[in-house]
């Protein structure tokens, strides 16, 4: 069903057929705003026809494919607001289509399994997005201005303000293991004895969101802050 051994992505190869080895591969596309169909590109015709850093989009590509290569990588100031743009694009995936789909799992199960368990993970879930959602409202209405806005011709004026990109990184938090916790309660203590293709479903849509999920962490912890703080240096904020 799925392929252990994936492709490391260079530039020279063609991306139709990293998608039929890695179909998550589409959603990374989806972050990056590209819908146009990739017919016989290579991984730099798609680069170049987005504007796009080959840098970014390899490292990003990469991690999908469970590649996590930072070191040696030469990302450039310039890559911060495409980073910020898959970010926020990423977010926008977590609001509106997985918690959904994830919550039309559970309220189908707590129908058909009138156990207290289901009730327990439906209000575990709950408090889970409820963290998510404070994680990523934070993010996007102080964390990503501030960087942004640290790219702009007027830069320094926000780089004295007396937020940094180590306090971004001190505020982030692991919601992915909670994550963990409820594909073990799933799996391992609630009792299901009916339905058991939503709980199939909401398995793997649980897996689905941790996945992207670490992906976007390892973005933001590997790549960006580390980026945006050497910007903070560039203009004497270090």
């Amino acid at each position: 069903m799925y392929r252990n051994i994936r492709t490391f992505i260079r530039p020279e190869i063609k991306f139709a057929g990293l998608i039929f080895e890695n179909p998550a591969l589409l959603l990374l596309l989806e972050h990056f705003g590209i819908i146009d169909e990739v017919h016989d590109k290579t991984v730099s015709g798609i680069c170049k026809e987005n504007g796009i850093s080959e840098t970014v989009f390899m490292s990003f590509a990469n991690l999908y494919n469970g590649f996590h290569q930072t070191s040696g990588n030469s990302y450039q100031f310039s890559d911060i607001p495409s980073i910020i743009r898959f970010l926020g694009n990423s977010h926008a995936y977590f609001r509106n289509e997985k918690y959904p789909e994830i919550y039309s799992y559970l309220k189908q199960l707590g129908e058909t399994n009138p156990e207290a368990e289901i009730k327990l993970i439906s209000r575990f879930f709950d408090e889970y997005f409820v963290e998510v959602t404070d994680h990523l409202d934070y993010e996007e209405n102080i964390a990503f201005p501030y960087i942004l806005g640290l790219t702009a011709e007027d830069g320094g004026a926000v780089a004295n303000s007396s937020f940094s990109a180590r306090e971004f990184l001190d505020h982030h938090t692991d919601i992915e293991s909670k994550l963990t916790d409820l594909k073990n309660l799933l799996i391992r203590h609630v009792p299901l004895k009916h339905d058991p293709v939503n709980r199939r479903k909401l398995l793997f849509s649980l897996i689905e969101l941790e996945f992207v999920m670490n992906i976007h962490s390892l973005i933001e912890e590997s790549i960006l802050v580390p980026l945006v703080i050497d910007l903070e240096k560039s203009l004497n904020r270090g």
